[in-house]
């Protein structure tokens, strides 16, 4: 899944630090209800790490059911965290 799509679609923006507050919910509550109805796991897992950069991801346990696509998420999330994290001097 195009990320730049994504964004747009949900968003109309691909340059979220352009938006205010208000327009970041609406598109986060839009993400959030193609999240909970989306059946395809590409795309469901694609929408969790939208939702997850917004700090509004469900927990993968609760999120997936699958245990690969909740190992993924953890990982996923694990990664994101580290990112995330200033480095060490």
């Amino acid at each position: 899944m195009d990320l730049d799509a994504l964004l747009y679609h949900y968003f109309g923006t691909v340059e979220l630090d352009t938006l205010d507050a208000d327009a970041i919910e609406t598109g986060a509550d839009r993400v959030g209800i193609a999240f909970g109805t989306e059946r395809e796991a590409g795309r469901r897992f694609a929408l969790w790490v939208v939702l997850h950069a917004l700090g509004r991801a469900p927990d993968p346990a609760v999120a997936f059911k699958q245990p690969r696509e909740r190992q993924a998420a953890e990982a996923y999330a694990r990664a994101a965290m580290a990112a995330a994290r200033p480095a060490d001097d």
